[in-house]
């Protein structure tokens, strides 16, 4: 299940999903954008969606500045399993 949160910007995290605006289309769903990248630069905070070396989005955010993201939940850490017994006898 996912959240909307409102956080600061400098808790923005890789993942979270960031509102860009209906622009060109008026579908909602398609106007939030996922962040791939979070920087801090020359005291600002830059969230960066989709793929640098293709099109992406460039948003700047004073750290303290408050934001709405929809932030899904962490997957479950994944469990060892114990190897089995093999179950022979070492008879060929």
């Amino acid at each position: 299940m996912t959240s909307r949160i409102i956080v600061v910007a400098s808790e923005v995290r890789v993942n979270d999903h960031i509102y860009n605006g209906t622009g060109t289309n008026a579908h909602p769903t398609f106007a939030w954008e996922t962040v791939t990248e979070v920087r801090s630069e020359d005291g600002l905070i830059l969230l960066i969606t989709g793929n640098l070396k293709g099109p992406h989005g460039e948003f700047w955010f004073e750290p303290d500045e408050q934001i709405e993201v929809i932030r899904y939940p962490e997957p479950p850490a994944a469990k060892t399993l114990a190897p089995k017994a093999n179950g022979r006898h070492g008879h060929s």
